[in-house]
């Protein structure tokens, strides 16, 4: 989303932000203009328009280009799931409409499509993008077992939580920390400050073009919050989370994310919910500024053998 000047605006960013809350927890259901425009409190019409304005893309793009980044999601972390399960998770009617359309966008059909082998130039691209000066990513090379680190996941079931978030498009070029700091006034203002903090994403950057990518900084609060301008709010269910400590460089965050999701997780039972994975800082965001990150990553998993 572009930058913002007036409070009308973000306004609107707020109540396109809800819709595309809507869109992404719903990917199996029809979505269709007049309930998601509902939702946002706009016409059909003026919805439209709007999203297309801030998102730079239609809502059919859109819908579609997430449910499809979905799918190569499932196809990477549910190996056991049929196509028309996944088709039918990510709110396609058929697995052949599902397979036209997954080829339209990536050149190939679901059942020859190499997830691994689209995921590997973005996990090397952002692996030499964080590596320290002067060094090697420790990535390179380790086996997809290897814990060099000594990471040892627990797991931890958590309550239903309610958040305030502000949004960050186009994380990866910068505006996450500016955005912490604004909710840190946005939370001390009102004496919600002291709730737990968080950092989330729904979309996974060995997937989703980095430009496409979306962040949410957030801190819990009660129920009966409400936003106010760019600060959104939304519930989260109660849910199951492996849990790892970080205390270090983001370096060490990407080697702890390579090896819950391909050293713990294919062994452990356990299969990715449908739940962004969390940041859940110690004290507030950036309190070491951009050099250390002293936090825990939460995973939200279900039972392996759970229906999509």
């Amino acid at each position: 989303m572009a930058d913002l000047p007036n409070l009308a605006n973000l306004d609107y960013v707020g109540r396109i932000n809800r819709a595309i809350d809507h869109i992404t927890r719903n990917l199996a259901e029809p979505l269709p203009l007049e309930e998601v425009a509902k939702g946002a409190c706009f016409s059909p019409f003026h919805f439209h328009r709007i999203f297309r304005g801030l998102m730079g893309e239609t809502l059919a793009s859109f819908v579609k280009r997430v449910r499809l980044e979905r799918s190569v999601y499932l196809l990477s972390h549910r190996p056991g799931a049929s196509l028309t399960e996944i088709a039918h998770a990510c709110g396609f009617s058929s697995s052949s409409d599902f397979s036209r359309s997954f080829r339209g966008q990536y050149g190939v059909p679901p059942r020859r499509f190499d997830a691994e082998a689209f995921r590997r130039p973005k996990r090397d691209s952002m692996r030499e993008s964080t590596a320290a000066p002067g060094e090697g990513p420790r990535l390179e090379g380790l086996p997809v077992s290897a814990n060099p680190d000594g990471f040892e996941a627990r797991l931890r079931d958590l309550p239903a939580r309610r958040v305030a978030y502000i949004r960050v498009t186009r994380a990866y070029e910068g505006g996450v920390a500016g955005a912490a700091a604004r909710l840190t006034s946005w939370a001390e203002a009102r004496g919600l400050a002291g709730g737990q903090w968080l950092g989330y994403q729904w979309d996974d950057p060995e997937i989703v073009p980095l430009d496409k990518c979306r962040y949410d900084v957030a801190v819990e609060v009660p129920g009966g919050t409400q936003g106010d301008g760019e600060v959104g709010v939304t519930d989260f269910e109660p849910m199951r989370v492996a849990e790892l400590d970080i205390l270090g460089t983001i370096d060490l965050e990407l080697r702890a994310l390579h090896w819950i999701y391909l050293g713990w997780l294919p062994t452990s039972g356990y299969a990715p919910a449908h739940q962004p994975m969390f940041e859940a800082w110690n004290g507030k965001p950036f309190a070491h500024g951009m050099e250390r990150f002293d936090l825990r990553i939460q995973l939200a998993v279900v039972d392996a053998d759970e229906p999509l």
